[in-house]
């Protein structure tokens, strides 16, 4: 989800209790978009552990329960907020879920992930034995790089290294390279599609790309749509998002288009499109609300409900639906 997308369903709903949040949010005849609302309001309080831990646990405890929830957007996302919570307590739960192949592949990565922005030392060795023997090769690949980014963040390198402060509030899969070494943006497009190189080093160079922030780098990461991992390409659509740049409309576009596409990467696409929210979006996002997929179908009620908000300035939001 991006970053403009967080910030739309984190906003306070006023007067709801804890109890409120979790009975919305767990429930499936409850709106997406409130559940989502109702979602991104708890992980507000689960990252205040510091301040309040009690109300904090709970507020992890009570996002838990939707891992039982058939909605594999919701799970994702759910897994997705709590390894942006800084809250440790959500680890021991991310990695039963990481494990169970019950789970979609698609929530069971977004739970290694979030294992990996948690920075969780303890589960460096599951992680790397999911590495090798999760059936699922975009699980597999988001194990090495959680374990990857969890050993960067434990290394004098993530002390010593000079990164860019980020304009997203986001913690990232990888951090983006270092200010130390200069990179242009050709430079940095060829680590970004190098196949010898590790996931992590790719990574960091599309987060650097990120920082930049030019059109020149919206389309130099647009060319890693072309990698044969739907991890990378549904990362690159994830950052495309965060950035917002209208530039990347047309490259989201075809990439949502793509029948044979991972679900995974179209969903995020779709989610991108939101987020950047120029007019052009809403009838092609329009066209995927009875798309076969399930997670692409709910990503495109998702993004048109932040393309709405964001051109009315209202939100639409009935705490007993």
């Amino acid at each position: 989800m991006s970053t403009k997308l967080e910030q739309h369903y984190q906003k306070t709903i006023d007067g709801m209790t804890l109890e409120q949040l979790r009975d919305i949010l767990v429930s499936p005849e409850s709106k997406l978009a409130n559940r989502f609302r109702s979602l991104f309001n708890l992980k507000c309080v689960a990252e205040d552990w510091a301040n309040d831990s009690a109300n904090a646990t709970l507020a992890v405890q009570y996002m838990n329960e939707t891992f039982a929830d058939k909605s594999e957007l919701l799970k994702h996302e759910v897994a997705y907020v709590l390894g942006q919570t800084k809250n440790m307590s959500a680890c021991p739960k991310l990695r039963e879920v990481t494990l169970d192949q019950s789970q979609q592949p698609m929530v069971r990565h977004e739970a290694a992930e979030a294992l990996g922005a948690l920075g969780d030392q303890e589960s460096v060795t599951m992680l790397r034995k999911a590495a090798c023997e999760d059936p699922h090769i975009a699980v597999r690949e988001t194990c090495q790089l959680a374990a990857d980014r969890i050993v960067w963040a434990h290394s004098d390198a993530a002390t010593r290294e000079k990164l860019q402060t980020s304009l997203y509030s986001s913690t990232d899969p990888a951090p983006p390279l270092s200010l130390e070494k200069k990179y242009d943006v050709e430079s940095l497009k060829s680590l970004l599609n190098d196949q010898k190189a590790s996931l992590f080093m790719r990574y960091r160079a599309m987060f650097r790309l990120r920082d930049v922030g030019t059109d020149e780098a919206c389309k130099a990461l647009a060319s890693g749509f072309n990698d044969p991992s739907a991890l990378f390409k549904h990362e690159i659509a994830y950052v495309m998002g965060q950035m917002g740049n209208p530039i990347s409309v047309p490259f989201l576009v075809e990439v949502l288009g793509r029948f044979e596409e991972a679900p995974m990467v179209r969903h995020e696409a779709a989610e991108a499109l939101g987020a950047i929210h120029s007019p052009e979006v809403v009838p092609v996002l329009k066209g995927y609300l009875n798309d076969p997929v399930d997670v692409v179908r709910e990503s495109a009620i998702v993004a048109l409900d932040m393309y709405e908000y964001e051109n009315s300035n209202e939100f639409e939001y009935d705490p007993t639906k």
